[in-house]
């Protein structure tokens, strides 16, 4: 499920022309066959209150022990969210897309969309480690069928960024991002049966 980060840096994505001060950290393959059309019915399922998804309980535990950290130390507070000292990335966006649609904000995690094309949707989220962004990408599989790509994009903040970033990342790719990417799936399967 974990694609080499060619797979994003390799086409001709729209979010190249601003993001060059961030990094990927993953790409990932989603398991959502569909047709040219249908990211946007992906980002619908974004757009919900989660009551769908069921992570597993490691998955449960590191948000749960992030989440406490983040309010221990105060990684979360306003001031290092996005705003004057934080600029979104919808302040470096080109016209048309700032001016074309947005796409929703997420419910269950503090995401805020960034911008949505036919093609691709991003999100953004600014904390006092990091500036991060999901990109997903609505790709052609070359026999008349599409899914999705999600990669993982991160600007890391200070010392602090550098050094937690980096230490966080194997439990993302054993833990948290493989149980996102099944349950994104598992979603999408669910909503194409109906």
């Amino acid at each position: 499920m974990r694609l080499p980060d060619s797979a994003f840096t390799e086409r001709p994505w729209r979010i190249h022309e601003f993001i060059r001060d961030f990094e990927v950290e993953d790409v990932w393959d989603l398991d959502t066959p569909g047709g040219p059309d249908d990211l946007a019915l992906l980002v619908r399922q974004f757009d919900s209150d989660g009551k769908d998804f069921d992570p597993s309980p490691m998955y449960r535990l590191l948000f749960a022990i992030r989440w406490k950290l983040g309010a221990l130390l105060k990684w979360d507070e306003a001031e290092h969210g996005l705003g004057p000292r934080n600029p979104s990335l919808r302040d470096r966006l080109p016209e048309d897309l700032r001016d074309g649609p947005r796409g929703p904000d997420l419910k269950v995690v503090p995401m805020k969309s960034v911008y949505q094309t036919s093609d691709e949707w991003v999100t953004e989220v600014v904390n006092k480690t990091v500036h991060a962004a999901m990109h997903i990408g609505w790709v052609h599989d070359g026999d008349g069928r599409y899914h999705a790509q999600m990669a993982v994009l991160v600007h890391k903040k200070g010392l602090l960024g550098k050094v937690y970033m980096p230490l966080i990342l194997p439990f993302r790719r054993v833990f948290v991002t493989p149980n996102l990417v099944k349950t994104i799936g598992r979603s999408w399967r669910a909503r194409t049966a109906r």
